[in-house]
C-alpha cells in the first residue's frame, strides 16, 4: 500500500499515444554525472529511477547509450514500452537527452515524465503536474526548451533551504541530511508507486502526497 494523502485538483490529464498494441512511456530521472554527485539533493531524480529500475524485474540493466546521452534501461510492463534514461549531459542540458531519445524511439512529449528535485517543496511531499514553470530548475529549463511544456512531472520536495541565506546552488549541491536519509526507502517506496501507475494508465494530474507520517 503506498503511504501518501492525496489532494486532487483539476488538472488536464496525461494521454499516452497508442502504437499497435503497445503504448510507450519515457521515464527521465535528472541529475549530474559523477560520484562526487551522488545522494546530493540536486541528484534525487537519478536516485528514484535507479531504484525503480532495481526493483523492477520487467527492467533490463542499464546501458550507455552514448549517442543518445544516457544511460538508458528499458522494459515492457503490460501494454506499455517503458523507457527510463539518466541523462549524461550536465543538469543545465538535460533537454538534449530527452531529445535525443524522444525523437529515436518517436515519443511525443505527452508520453514523458520528468522525475526531479523541487526546492520550492519541502521534504517530505511529491507533487504531480503536466506542464507549468521551471522555478529556476535549470534542468526543467532545459528539457522545456527542447521539448516544450506538455510533459508529465513528479517534484521531489527537498527544501526548506537551511540557513536560509546560503546560495540556492550550494544548498542543492550538498547531501541530504542523516534524517532525510532515514527516510530515502519511503521516498522511493512512493515514487516507485507514482510511476507504476502511470505505466498501468492511471493519468497524471495536479497531486501532492505525503510520504512522512
Amino acid at each position: 500500500m503506498a503511504l501518501f494523502q492525496r489532494k486532487p485538483q483539476t488538472s488536464n490529464p496525461l494521454s499516452y499515444t497508442t502504437i499497435g498494441l503497445n503504448k510507450n512511456l519515457l521515464i527521465v530521472g535528472l541529475g549530474n554525472p559523477g560520484k562526487e554527485y551522488d545522494d546530493t539533493r540536486h541528484n534525487i531524480g537519478f536516485t528514484c529511477i535507479d531504484a525503480f529500475v532495481d526493483k523492477t524485474t520487467e527492467m533490463g540493466q542499464w546501458v550507455d547509450k552514448k549517442d543518445q546521452k544516457c544511460l538508458m534501461s528499458t522494459g515492457q510492463m503490460g501494454e506499455t514500452r517503458v523507457i527510463v534514461i539518466k541523462p549524461t549531459t550536465f543538469m543545465n542540458l538535460s533537454g538534449e537527452a530527452v531529445q535525443a531519445v524522444s525523437h529515436f524511439y518517436k515519443i511525443h512529449p505527452d508520453q514523458i515524465v520528468v522525475v526531479h528535485d523541487e526546492l520550492d517543496i519541502n521534504f517530505g511531499q511529491i507533487r504531480t503536474r503536466k506542464g507549468g514553470s521551471a522555478a529556476g530548475h535549470n534542468g526543467i529549463k532545459s528539457v522545456t526548451q527542447h521539448m516544450g511544456e506538455d510533459y508529465g512531472r513528479v517534484r521531489i520536495g527537498i527544501g526548506p533551504k537551511v540557513p536560509e541565506q546560503m546560495d540556492s546552488a550550494d544548498f542543492v549541491l550538498q547531501k541530504f541530511s542523516r534524517e532525510e536519509q532515514s527516510h530515502m526507502p519511503e521516498l522511493t517506496r512512493e515514487v516507485n508507486a507514482i510511476l507504476s501507475e502511470l505505466i498501468f494508465g492511471t493519468p497524471i494530474a495536479a497531486d501532492t502526497r505525503n510520504f512522512l507520517i
